[in-house]
C-alpha cells in the first residue's frame, strides 16, 4: 500500500513539477519584457462571488483582489491536497510508525532549525527583514522530486520515499508556523464560527458521515470563518483535510461481495457480440449497485486526495507561481544576492537544508536511532539532501505573508523570490552534479 502509494505521489509530482518550471519561466519573461503593466495590473483586479450584498471574497469588508484570492484560497486548496496527503502517510504510509517516519522526521527537523539558524546569522539586524525567517525552512515536493527522477531507476527506492516523506513533513512543519506566526489581530465572532465549523466536522466524522460534498462545504465556510478571524485562512484546508474520514462505510468485504453477488446474477453475454446491448431493468440496478460498492472501497480521504490532485497539479501551483514568482529585474542589481534577505534565503536553502538534513541524519544514525534507507550510502543521500534546498512554492508564500504590509514589503519581498529561486537553482545543480558522480551507473 505505501509503495503504490508513493509511486503514484512520484508520477504525480514529476509531471506538475514540468508545469511549474514553464509557469515559473513565463513571469519572469513577462514581468521583464513589454508585458510588465499587463502583468502586474492583472493580479490587482478585484474579484467578487456574491449573493446580494453578502461576497465570498471578502475580507475585513473589502473585495480581495486577484492576488489575494489565489494566494488565501486557491492555496487553502493546495493545503487541503497536502492535509489529505499527510494523513494518509501517518495513517498508512512512510510515516504511519516509528521506523518509518523517524529518519524523514529528524532530518525535516535539521532541515527547517539549520536554514532558520543560517538566515538569522546571515540577515541584518533589522525587525522587518528578520520577519523572513521562515523563507528557507520548507521543501518543494514537487520540483525535488522531478529532479530526483531525472536519475530514474538508479535511485534506489528508499531514497526516493526518504525525499518524499521528509517534504510531506517540512510541510507540515510549514504548516504549524504559518498557524502560529502568521495569524494577525483576532475576531472573537469569527473565531467562535470557525469553532463551530471545527466541532460539526469532528462530529461528523465520529457519526461516520462519509459525505465528502458536506466536508468541502463545511470547509468552505470554515475557510471564510478562518479569513476573517485573522488566523491565516490557508490552515482552514488542512483541518477540514483531518476531518475528512479514511475508514469506509462498511469493511471492505462487505462491498466486495456485494460486487461478487451482483456480477454471479448477471448474465452471460457472448463476447464476440457487437451492436446495441439492451439490458433489463434489473440488469442495470445490478450494474448501478456494483458500481456503488466499487465507489465505497474508495475511503473519502483517497477519493478526494485522487479528485484534487489534476487541480492543484495542473492549476493551482501553476497559477500561484505565474502569479508570485515574477520579479522586476530592472530595479534589482547583482546587490540582492550579496547582501540582506536574498543572500540569508539563498544561503539558508543551499547551505543550511544540506547541512541541516545531513546533519542530523548523520547523528541519528551514529546513534543507533534509525539506519539509512536501504540500498543507499552516505555520498548518495547527500546528494538527496541537497535537493532538499529546491524551495519554491511554499518558501514563497511564506515570504508572501512576512513581507505582506510592511513599508518596504515590495523591495524585500523581490530580494526573497530572488533569493528563493538562486538558492532552489543552485540546490538543483549541486544535487544533481552528487548524484551523477555517486549514484550506481546502472539500476
Amino acid at each position: 500500500m505505501a509503495n503504490y502509494s508513493f509511486k503514484s505521489m512520484l508520477k504525480k509530482y514529476v509531471s506538475a513539477s514540468m508545469l511549474l518550471i514553464v509557469a515559473a519561466v513565463l513571469a519572469i519573461v513577462c514581468a521583464n519584457s513589454g508585458a510588465k503593466e499587463w502583468y502586474f495590473g492583472l493580479w490587482q483586479n478585484v474579484v467578487s462571488v456574491s449573493i446580494g450584498d453578502f461576497n465570498l471574497f471578502s475580507h475585513n469588508g473589502h473585495d480581495m483582489t486577484l492576488s489575494q484570492v489565489i494566494n488565501d484560497f486557491l492555496m487553502a486548496l493546495f493545503f487541503l491536497s497536502v492535509g489529505l496527503e499527510i494523513k494518509r502517510e501517518l495513517l498508512v504510509g512512510e510515516l504511519s510508525s516509528a521506523k518509518k517516519a523517524m529518519l524523514p522526521i529528524i532530518g525535516a527537523c535539521g532541515g527547517m532549525l539549520v536554514p532558520v539558524l543560517v538566515f538569522w546569522l546571515l540577515c541584518p539586524d533589522n525587525a522587518d527583514m528578520q520577519r523572513g525567517l521562515a523563507i528557507p525552512m520548507a521543501t518543494d515536493i514537487a520540483f525535488s522530486l522531478g529532479v530526483l527522477s531525472v536519475f530514474s531507476s538508479r535511485v534506489p527506492t528508499g531514497l526516493k520515499v526518504f525525499l518524499a516523506a521528509l517534504a510531506v513533513a517540512d510541510d507540515l512543519g510549514g504548516i504549524i508556523v504559518i498557524a502560529l506566526f502568521y495569524s494577525s489581530d483576532l475576531h472573537t465572532s469569527f473565531l467562535i464560527l470557525s469553532a463551530i465549523c471545527v466541532a460539526i466536522m469532528v462530529i461528523a466524522n465520529r457519526m461516520k458521515v462519509h459525505n465528502k460534498f458536506f466536508y468541502l462545504l463545511t470547509g468552505l465556510v470554515l475557510w471564510y470563518a478562518m479569513l476573517n478571524s485573522g488566523i491565516h485562512a490557508t490552515i482552514a484546508g488542512v483541518i477540514t483535510a483531518f476531518c475528512v474520514p479514511a475508514t469506509l462505510q462498511q469493511g471492505s468485504g462487505f462491498y466486495l461481495n456485494r460486487i461478487r453477488e451482483n456480477l454471479k446474477e448477471f448474465p452471460i453475454v457472448d463476447a464476440s457480440r457487437n451492436g446495441t446491448v439492451i439490458l433489463s431493468h434489473d440488469d442495470i440496478n445490478k450494474l448501478k449497485s456494483m458500481e456503488s460498492a466499487a465507489d465505497k472501497l474508495i475511503s473519502p480521504l483517497q477519493d478526494l486526495e485522487d479528485n484534487l490532485h489534476s487541480l492543484i497539479g495542473y492549476f493551482v501551483i501553476p497559477i500561484f507561481a505565474f502569479a508570485n514568482i515574477g520579479i522586476d529585474m530592472s530595479t534589482m542589481g547583482l546587490d540582492c544576492l550579496t547582501s540582506g534577505v536574498g543572500l540569508s534565503v539563498m544561503c539558508g536553502l543551499v547551505i543550511g537544508k544540506l547541512a541541516g538534513v545531513l546533519l542530523f541524519a548523520w547523528i541519528a544514525v551514529k546513534c543507533g536511532i534509525v539506519s539509512l534507507p536501504t540500498g543507499t550510502n552516505w555520498k548518495a543521500f547527500t546528494g538527496v539532501c541537497a535537493l532538499c534546498g529546491i524551495g519554491l512554492t511554499v518558501s514563497i508564500f511564506i515570504a508572501d505573508l512576512s513581507y505582506a504590509g510592511l513599508p518596504m514589503g515590495n523591495v524585500l519581498l523581490d530580494q526573497a523570490k530572488l533569493g528563493i529561486l538562486s538558492g532552489s537553482f543552485i540546490s538543483a545543480i549541486i544535487g544533481c552534479i552528487m548524484l551523477h558522480i555517486w549514484l550506481p551507473k546502472k539500476a
